[in-house]
């Protein structure tokens, strides 16, 4: 619009934020500028885009306005809109409406997620009249990879890891014409000028192009294991309904147990999803969506052991479409990561790491720069629960009800670790990071920190941190806090988790919240994990809870069920000696006893995840070490499903349960609950369901005595063990007179702790 021999106009700016940049935003303002006839231009920069226009009249602005926000191409989201009025300096002769290039400024627009396939895309890739017929990096604007191939902000292709690949005279053609859906797509590529896949062993290329994916798909209907690069990682493939190829899997990666996720070609290999659960199959994030085993036909039986639930994905990219289209049957797709560690993600790496696990590799030479896990939800009867959040759903914001000007870094737990960048109102949570005991993932913690800052030009004004001083994420952030010369806030981790549900919902009003785990650090270094708390903003108060009970042998106790089950009955049971000689004689539980009574590394801790490890390990459904987090819990809530207790109401189910926990003095009552426990000779189904009805009963009843007593009308459900979905739907159905809320973008763990800590350290004045 500006140039030589100009002259000045009255004109109107509009500034939009948002999602708003590689999601076709500016070809549909084009469209949309050109269809209600105005004049000016459209161009990206570090502040969203910003759309100029020469005066117009109301009306006409009016209906453009009412269109952009209707009309919305299927990635976009707009979160703002600025209008000013201004004065254009433009050239006699311009006419019309154009868009301008890119400028990189101050950062203020989100990045937005990598998103599955779009229908568009999978009809051309298997029309054979379309030039891109069978290219396995088919995307345009409304799909295809965005975060885990970014380097910098704009989202501009030199930005990203498409760098290496010109675009050919077609593809170019495309990527310039705003009428075409893939103009300014970042990715765009075709057979001609973008990247390739190849089929190897750990020696050397067997094939490359398509003959690489027939042979891909020969070799798991063989029942070979085969290595798979994504676009956020890669994953190990076998053929989900061959027996022997799945056990060999376990085998190879020392997995026993832990549930496999599978990815299905399409819906019609599912028996009856409800409409949620199609909704979130077959969404732009394509997550894994946990579903009943009865939907999942024709799998073996080892894929998710013991447990009534399987983790449930469809294609999410071309690759996987047409290998999935290839084989036409299910695949297992677990991650590539070692325990503890994190996935690789180039093809070097998958090779040497990998080679143990997967005779064969499949892959290509388009970079990964961001890892990006599978993400997990499950459609719950209380609407969309989030267990893990990555892939497609990172890096969201979200928009919270917070008076903030500060920029607060939030650095979240060693365990499910996240991080968040609170900027104002809005909140930017990292993708699923893992366990920071392992030094690659503290890497991969540092490089992603590194990042996040730099894409969003972000200098915290104060850092945020678990008040555990034994957590390298606490020392992670008070190290920066010292080097950039900013204050930091210890937070308790369960005000953080109560925090992260209320932030999540917008709700500011004091609550009580009941916030159940493994393990936490509490006032006075006291260890916690079965706690009533009233939260009221950055106020924290303990209200009661389960009973401090020693830890004996420390974490030992978080991996061998039988230690909780003996330091349960040392507490509470008055003839425990007989008792442990029955259930513990193939260990050494007398010196382990010794050691309680003396307190030799058994700190009491009041843990609900530690407590449901010990009624597991009484009815035998725990092994003797646990080969993943939660798997005795897991395993006890599905045996308890099993009960026709279950499908009873709170009332009818409560005539025939013997088990109790009352409360007395603030507390869960658990000398009453073992007497009962070890008296009841019901079914061990039963058994399951009455200990999660019981302990429901009792924490409703705590929380329902301190609402009153305190006069709030909201219940916060939050921790990992809320995961239950039969202990929250007890405890939500025992609370009905109550406003009860639970997370559902964000995970009730620890991967959501980070957005209470930075909500926290916001208000937190100190």
């Amino acid at each position: 619009m500006d140039g030589k021999n100009s002259k000045s106009v009255n004109g109107i700016a509009l500034r939009i934020k948002g999602k708003v940049q590689g999601v076709g935003f500016r070809p549909f303002v084009w469209r949309l500028a050109n269809k209600h006839r105005l004049t000016g231009d459209v161009n990206n920069d570090g502040q969203g885009v910003l759309i100029r226009l020469m005066e117009t009249d109301d009306e006409k602005l009016a209906r453009f306005l009412q269109d952009l926000r209707k009309e919305l191409p299927p990635l976009a989201a707009i979160s703002d809109i600025q209008q000013h009025k201004k004065q254009w300096k433009i050239s006699p002769h311009f006419h019309g409406f154009t868009i301008r290039e890119s400028q990189n400024n101050a950062m203020d627009t989100q990045i937005v997620p990598d998103a599955a396939t779009c229908p568009a895309c999978v009809a051309e890739l298997f029309d054979k009249h379309d030039r891109r017929f069978r290219y396995p990096f088919i995307n345009c604007t409304h799909c295809g990879p965005r975060f885990t191939i970014i380097r910098a902000i704009p989202y501009d292709r030199p930005n990203t890891a498409m760098s290496d690949f010109p675009l050919c005279s077609a593809c170019a053609t495309e990527y310039r014409d705003p009428a075409d859906r893939r103009f300014h797509a970042q990715p765009n590529a075709c057979p001609d000028c973008g990247p390739h896949i190849w089929l190897q062993n750990a020696e050397t290329v067997i094939a490359e192009r398509d003959a690489a994916l027939r042979q891909t798909a020969t070799a798991l209907k063989q029942g070979k294991i085969v290595a798979v690069k994504g676009v956020g990682g890669f994953h190990l493939a076998c053929d989900a309904t061959n027996q022997q190829a799945v056990e060999l899997l376990r085998k190879r990666k020392r997995r026993p147990s832990k549930p496999l996720a599978i990815m299905v070609p399409d819906l019609n290999s599912l028996r009856d999803p409800n409409p949620e659960e199609i909704r979130l199959l077959t969404s732009a994030a394509a997550p894994i969506v946990l579903l009943k085993k009865h939907k999942v036909p024709q799998i073996c039986s080892l894929i998710a052991p013991k447990l009534n639930e399987i983790g449930v994905m469809l294609p999410s990219n071309p690759l996987q479409h047409l290998l999935l289209r290839e084989i036409k049957r299910p695949l297992v797709m677990t991650s590539t990561n070692p325990s503890g560690e994190p996935p690789v993600l180039d093809n070097e790496s998958a090779v040497k790491f990998l080679k143990d696990f997967a005779e064969f590799f499949l892959c290509h030479n388009r970079d990964i720069l961001q890892r990006a896990d599978d993400s997990l939800v499950r459609a719950a009867f209380d609407g969309t629960e989030t267990l893990r959040r990555a892939r497609g759903y990172v890096p969201d914001e979200i928009q919270l009800n917070i008076n903030n000007t500060q920029h607060i870094l939030a650095l979240g737990s060693d365990l499910k670790n996240t991080f968040c960048l609170l900027k104002g109102d809005k909140a930017v949570v990292s993708q699923h990071i893992g366990d920071t005991a392992n030094e690659k993932v503290r890497s991969q913690l540092a490089q992603n920190l590194a990042l996040f800052q730099q894409i969003y030009q972000f200098k915290p004004d104060k850092i945020a941190v678990d008040a555990h001083n034994g957590y390298f994420s606490a020392h992670t952030g008070k190290d920066l806090a010292e080097k950039l010369g900013v204050p930091w806030v210890e937070v308790l981790h369960h005000h953080a988790h109560i925090a992260a549900v209320t932030a999540e919902h917008h709700c500011d009003q004091p609550v009580i919240g009941l916030a159940l785990d493994g393990i936490g650090m509490g006032e006075n270094g006291q260890l916690w994990g079965g706690e009533c708390l009233y939260v009221n903003g950055a106020e924290c108060r303990h209200l009661g809870g389960l009973p401090a009970v020693a830890l004996p042998g420390g974490d030992l106790a978080a991996t061998q069920p039988w230690r909780n089950w003996l330091a349960h009955l040392h507490q509470f049971v008055p003839n425990w000696l007989e008792i442990a000689a029955q259930t513990c004689a193939r260990y050494d539980w007398q010196l382990l006893a010794k050691a309680i009574e003396r307190q030799i590394n058994s700190p009491p801790i009041s843990s609900a995840g530690r407590l449901f490890d010990a009624v597991s390990y009484s009815l035998n459904l725990a092994p003797e070490k646990l080969s993943w987090e939660g798997e005795a819990a897991c395993q006890l809530e599905a045996l308890a499903s099993q009960s026709a207790l279950a499908r009873l109401s709170g009332a009818e189910a409560a005539k025939h349960i013997r088990l109790f926990m009352p409360v007395k003095n603030d507390q869960l009552d658990l000398t009453v609950f073992w007497e009962s426990w070890l008296q009841d000779e019901s079914e061990n189904a039963d058994k399951a369901f009455a200990f999660h009805f019981a302990l429901a009963q009792g924490f409703a009843d705590l929380a329902r005595r301190q609402a009153r007593k305190l006069g709030c009308q909201t219940i916060v459900l939050s921790g990992g063990v809320m995961h239950n979905q039969l202990l929250r739907r007890l405890l939500k159905e025992n609370l009905a007179e109550f406003t009860v809320l639970s997370a559902r973008q964000f995970p009730m763990g620890d991967g959501g702790l980070s957005l209470g800590q930075a909500i926290i350290g916001a208000l937190n004045q100190n």
